[in-house]
């Protein structure tokens, strides 16, 4: 899939992204990633802060899991624990098949962040 040249990700657009490197229990590899920050953010740092995504069945049971029928209808997880920051360009993110996650998926996943980080009351 070609990106087109000036594309750059969005707040609630899920992209792929190379987690490496990475240590102890982090992700690695290349995986989905739901992006938080906004276009403009993006695009003036060359960052892209967000939660990584998996279809790993073990996260079931992880209170910090937002479960959510993803691509194909596969049950898939954004884990809100984990939030992260990539230099985007370098880690050569491209668009992932599913665009975005669904509205009511990415407030979920922002609450349950706040839970954790209690950014705003």
């Amino acid at each position: 899939m070609a990106i087109a040249k000036n594309w750059v990700p969005d707040r609630r657009d899920v992209i792929w992204i190379d987690c490496n490197p990475q240590a102890g229990r982090e992700m690695k590899d290349v995986h989905p990633l739901l992006v938080l920050s906004p276009r403009s953010f993006n695009e003036r740092t060359g960052i892209v802060i967000g939660l990584p995504m998996t279809t790993a069945a073990y996260n079931e049971g992880n209170p910090f899991a937002i479960r959510f029928s993803g691509a194909r209808n596969r049950v898939s997880f954004i884990l809100t624990h984990q939030p992260k920051s990539f230099d985007w360009r370098i880690q050569s993110a491209k668009s992932h098949p599913m665009k975005h996650v669904p509205e009511d998926v990415f407030t979920l996943a922002c609450e349950s962040l706040n839970q954790i980080i209690a950014i705003s009351e």
